[in-house]
């Protein structure tokens, strides 16, 4: 097959000074940060959904990207053939992963049989790439939100029919991620919520989803896929209400079903805001809890109330990512994956590549900025220090269970009036973050 980017090398490390385009200015994969290179710190995946499936449409307007290999078709020759472009994209700029929807990568059938035949005969082609390359799988995970059956949701689909569907859908796509050794799999309510209460029984839903959860646990300890599972926080669009609606209802949820030994989450930006949350926010709530997994990383627009899902090049955004990320011991089995799509005016190919450039350089400045940020060493002591009454005397014992309200009343008693309260300066620490940026 003829290279789909000829005109376009592979993407390396040129440093700050260069006026390449086509280069990494901040990226620099095998440099060492906190004892540990780049590459394996932010652990990069380009999304398939919107990389090499979207085009440029919104709701107001049909697609504008130009995009030579395609041929006009939803065959699986096409889908074969377009699994190869995106290997060629990802090798050219060392992407160590991807991450998938099942409907993404082949095309739906007239049945399910089919739908798996087709699924099958693209995941042979996604197989030998992985091998050509030694590009892995991030995460997989199935698509029950675009075809109309799933137009009540999925597991909390008012027919037990659409259940048992999507049960068998996101049966196959847990095999296929396990046949292509998917360091996890995601799962994500896209229409798992409500329009109107009006015509909801809210609760029976949630149950519902709760027991599709523990079948997909149950099925993953059958066949051995030890990855992780990860739900995506999401409040809003398509539904008014999701119930995966933010770190906290995930978290709540899980401890409710019993399911929090199982899942973590997987955290993006553009989903954090629409929530009411920044990113930093919903990634200290997941961590708090031991359950952050992965981030997609993403931005919105201030001036938008909806999902734009554009590429991110704020530095305050990526550096409070990376303090959370690196407060934690770092990703694991998770990564850094690009949840992020071209502008619908950004329409040629090399497009994809300026966007992808403009969100790994950003994540590596700011992985940077935490990083030595965390070496200066004053914000983490202010804030050490800020809670020094909790590591003696009576805020110790409240934190090892050794005194009840009796106690703490006696203690109060003697205090008189508290005027030992100190200031949170936040003025101050923002100002010491805009020195490292």
């Amino acid at each position: 097959m003829a290279a789909a980017f000829p005109k376009i090398s592979k993407i390396v490390y040129e440093g700050p000074d260069s006026r390449n385009p086509l280069c990494f200015r901040q990226y620099n994969p095998d440099e060492l940060v906190e004892g540990k290179s780049m590459k394996d710190h932010l652990r990069f995946a380009v999304t398939y959904w919107h990389t090499f499936r979207g085009q440029g449409a919104d709701m107001f307007g049909t697609g504008t990207a130009v995009r030579p290999w395609e041929n006009g078709t939803n065959s699986v020759k096409m889908a074969q053939k377009r699994v190869r472009v995106a290997f060629e994209f990802m090798e050219k700029l060392g992407v160590p992963f991807y991450a998938f929807h099942d409907r993404d990568v082949a095309p739906e059938g007239k049945s399910l049989s089919e739908s798996n035949k087709n699924l099958d005969a693209v995941v042979k082609v996604l197989k030998a790439e992985q091998q050509r390359t030694g590009i892995q799988l991030l995460w997989g995970t199935a698509c029950l939100f675009v075809h109309p059956r799933y137009m009540h949701g999925a597991s909390t689909s008012c027919n037990a029919d659409v259940f048992a569907y999507a049960a068998a859908q996101v049966k196959k796509a847990i095999e296929v991620t396990h046949e292509l050794k998917g360091a996890g799999y995601t799962f994500w309510g896209g229409r798992e919520g409500y329009t109107t209460l009006l015509n909801t029984d809210l609760a029976r839903e949630v149950d519902h989803l709760g027991r599709f959860l523990h079948m997909a646990v149950d099925y993953k300890k059958e066949i051995g896929f030890t990855g992780p599972f990860y739900i995506e926080p999401k409040p809003k669009e398509p539904t008014k209400h999701q119930y995966d609606s933010d770190a906290a209802a995930c978290l709540n949820f899980l401890r409710q079903y019993d399911l929090l030994n199982d899942f973590k989450l997987n955290i993006e930006t553009n989903h954090a805001t629409l929530a009411g949350h920044s990113m930093q926010h919903e990634l200290e709530v997941a961590a708090a809890a031991n359950a952050l997994g992965s981030i997609d990383a993403n931005m919105g627009d201030v001036l938008l109330g909806w999902d734009t899902d554009q590429f991110p090049t704020d530095l305050y955004l990526t550096t409070q990512v990376m303090l959370t990320i690196l407060r934690m011991g770092g990703l694991t089995t998770g990564g850094t994956n690009f949840d992020a799509k071209v502008r619908r005016e950004s329409f040629e190919p090399v497009d994809l590549f300026y966007a992808h450039i403009a969100g790994m350089d950003t994540f590596a400045r700011g992985l940077r900025i935490a990083a030595a940020i965390r070496k200066d060493g004053r914000l983490g002591d202010f804030v050490k220090n800020r809670y020094a009454s909790w590591d003696s005397g009576i805020g110790k014992q409240i934190e090892a269970g050794k005194v009840g309200f009796s106690e703490l009343e006696k203690h109060a008693l003697k205090l008189g009036e508290i005027r030992n309260n100190t200031s949170g300066r936040q003025e101050f620490l923002e100002n010491l973050i805009n020195e490292f940026i």
